[in-house]
């Protein structure tokens, strides 16, 4: 379908990498539809999507998400399984909490800043 990206790879290193020119009715059909899962507030996907959309661009998430849907329908058709979102994922609260604090008293550190010169208090 032309959704995985072609590696060029000589010595070790990677000189270009790109999706393959080309098209088919379902690549448009999936790349609609990550669209779509793009334009929701909340669930897994959408956060992959938004994950991808803010480091690489709009573009490049929503062929990121076609080929993970691509990937699901592939395992749903082959395996005769039920499509079950990971429990561990790395868009989950807990983790993203974790590490947005430990940027905070990183960045705070780094300017020697107090939590009474920030205005808020601790426990």
């Amino acid at each position: 379908m032309r959704l995985a990206p072609n590696h060029k790879i000589s010595g070790g290193r990677i000189l270009s990498h790109h999706l393959p020119k080309g098209s088919s009715r379902l690549k448009l059909t999936l790349r609609h539809a990550a669209n779509a899962i793009g334009q929701l507030k909340e669930g897994i996907l959408a956060d992959f999507f938004k994950r991808i959309s803010y480091k690489k661009g709009r573009a490049v998430a929503i062929n990121a998400l076609a080929r993970k849907l691509a990937v699901i329908m592939w395992n749903m058709i082959t395996k005769g399984q039920a499509y079950s979102p990971p429990t561990t994922y790395l868009c989950l609260d807990e983790k993203r909490k974790l590490g947005i604090v430990k940027r905070i008293q990183k960045t705070a550190a780094k300017f020697d800043l107090k939590p009474d010169d920030l205005g808020y208090a601790t426990i």
